[in-house]
Order: C-alpha cells, then sequence, then structure tokens
C-alpha cells in the first residue's frame, strides 16, 4: 500500500490523475505491477489506478488471467475497476478509504452504484436502448460454434 500511496501522491501532484494508486502482488508476494490514476493526462476516464495496474500485470505476466494475485488500492473499487478486477480473476482486493470517502470529496460514485442496484433515475445522464439484437446474436453464435475461449 504504500507504493501505491507514493505513485498515487507523485501523479496527482502532477495533475496526472487524482488520488488513487494501486498495485497487483502475486501469490508469493512479489509486486507485480504498481500504477496510478491517469484520467487527466490520458484524457481517458477508464484510465483508474486498478485498471491501470491490471493491464500493467497482463503485460508482465503475459495473461489476461490474474489468478493468485491480490489487488492493493488506495480505494474501495468504482464499479468500473470491481468489474475488471472480476474478470481478471483476481478474488482479494485491499483497499485503503471507503466509498463515503470518495464522495465527500466529489466523486460520484455512489451514483453508479444506485445505477447498478436500481436502474437509472434520470435519463439525461445516460439514456439505454436495445436494437440490432438478432445480427448481434448472430456473432455470439457464430463464437459459440467456433468454440472459442471463454474468459
Amino acid at each position: 500500500m504504500t507504493k501505491a500511496i507514493a505513485k498515487a501522491r507523485k501523479t496527482m501532484n502532477q495533475d496526472i490523475g487524482g488520488p488513487f494508486g494501486a498495485a497487483i502482488i502475486d501469490a508469493s508476494g512479489k509486486v507485480i505491477a504498481i500504477a496510478s490514476n491517469s484520467v487527466l493526462h490520458d484524457q481517458d476516464p477508464t484510465a483508474h489506478a486498478e485498471i491501470n495496474a491490471i493491464r500493467a500485470a497482463g503485460k508482465t505476466l503475459g495473461t489476461h488471467d490474474l489468478s493468485g494475485c491480490i489487488i492493493v488500492t488506495t480505494a474501495y473499487p468504482c464499479p468500473m475497476c470491481l468489474g475488471a478486477i472480476i474478470w481478471a480473476n483476481i478474488k482479494k482486493v485491499i483497499y485503503g478509504s471507503r466509498p463515503l470517502d470518495a464522495q465527500t470529496i466529489g466523486f460520484r460514485d455512489d451514483y453508479i452504484y444506485e445505477f447498478i442496484k436500481n436502474g437509472l433515475p434520470d435519463p439525461s445522464v445516460l439514456e439505454l436502448e436495445e436494437g440490432f439484437r438478432e445480427e448481434c446474436l448472430s456473432l455470439f453464435r457464430e463464437y459459440q460454434e467456433k468454440q472459442k475461449s471463454l474468459y
């Protein structure tokens, strides 16, 4: 956690991103990746510390499957990062601050948690509309017929 905090503090003070850092550690305790939030620098809303750490760890290990690794992060992961952590097969998260702590300084993770839990109360923020389902399902069927890898 100390390294994640130091990385977050450094890039935060360089206006690269917010106060978020993360590290991926393998089963032996070796640090595989340390990253921070780089949303502002990269102009990429997905460049959260956890996502950046997962990407770096995947490249270092040569796999998308981070089974056996843990992630240490300065804040409770947002919904996007929680999804990425689950997709990466990471089974343990150690976090430093709570969702309310992020909300207190102005981050809006709580709105996304509510959207996932209850549906979106404000369509001016996001509208979801289904379309072209049959065409997309044909793509899914083709993938399944070719017995492609599931991940």
